[in-house]
């Protein structure tokens, strides 16, 4: 067995699937494309007035968060897929396979992380006329944390997917998880704005400082501690929802 190549074998697997049915790819965009449009403006007056209020712009706070949202509700889904083909036996199928357990989950996340992060890049090329000034080093160094986002998402909804094998069961465990996590991120409005107590209970969710990093990020402070934390949190989270599900995965072809 050779993992990097079971790997590529099982990534060009799914992102020809994806590709050959871009609809989900594009219908993934079309809600932080609304954001952009119908929400960011009303933060421009917002940026200008309220005390507090992070420095960089509107869109320079905004999309930052809205880009976090795109990466954890982007691959928080990909485990009805799984379900999918658990149902229809697909998975039953590889136990008679010799590819390598884990390249079934480094595969499919490596294909939900190009398609976030290509989502990702789209967002931010149709934010520069609404407003969003970019760097180039700012940019590369969001979209790797976004990157990080994706796969510890992904990773953790097929653990979850593989656990429950029920739709019926995934879905509320898992939107009924990713909501309140963004809602205390900050993603929308920055967190400064918050009472002090609200404040406080964000500080214990780890996509509070995702947040904080890709906004450093795209203000050009690359050395900020910000980022630093924000890179630390998520990577840790990331081995960790990449050991859980490959021993889900382990299991389910064993």
């Amino acid at each position: 067995m050779n993992p990097l190549r079971d790997t590529a074998l099982v990534f060009r697997r799914y992102i020809l699937q994806t590709l050959r049915n871009p609809v989900w790819m594009f219908f993934g965009i079309v809600q932080p494309i609304m954001y952009l449009v119908l929400f960011a403006p009303l933060l421009v007056k917002v940026a200008s007035s309220a005390p507090g209020f992070p420095k960089g712009g509107a869109y320079n706070v905004f999309i930052p968060g809205l880009l976090v949202q795109l990466g954890l509700f982007g691959a928080s889904g990909v485990g009805f897929g799984l379900i999918s083909e658990l149902r229809m036996g697909v998975i039953e199928r590889f136990r008679v396979t010799p590819i390598s357990r884990i390249s079934l989950l480094l595969g499919r996340a490596l294909r939900d992380v190009v398609i976030v992060t290509a989502q990702s890049l789209l967002l931010v090329i149709c934010a520069i006329p609404f407003g969003l000034t970019i760097n180039a080093g700012g940019i590369l160094l969001a979209l790797v944390l976004i990157a990080l986002i994706g796969l510890m998402t992904a990773s953790l909804s097929y653990t979850i997917a593989l656990a429950v094998k029920s739709e019926d069961a995934f879905a509320p465990i898992v939107f009924g998880a990713t909501l309140p996590l963004l809602l205390l991120s900050g993603v929308l409005l920055p967190l400064q704005l918050a009472p002090g107590w609200l404040r406080t209970v964000a500080a214990f969710n780890p996509l509070k400082y995702a947040v904080d990093a890709a906004r450093a990020a795209f203000n050009s402070h690359l050395t900020d501690i910000a980022v630093v934390q924000g890179f630390a949190v998520m990577l840790g989270l990331g081995i960790v929802a990449v050991v859980l599900a490959a021993r889900a995965f382990g299991r389910a072809v064993a």
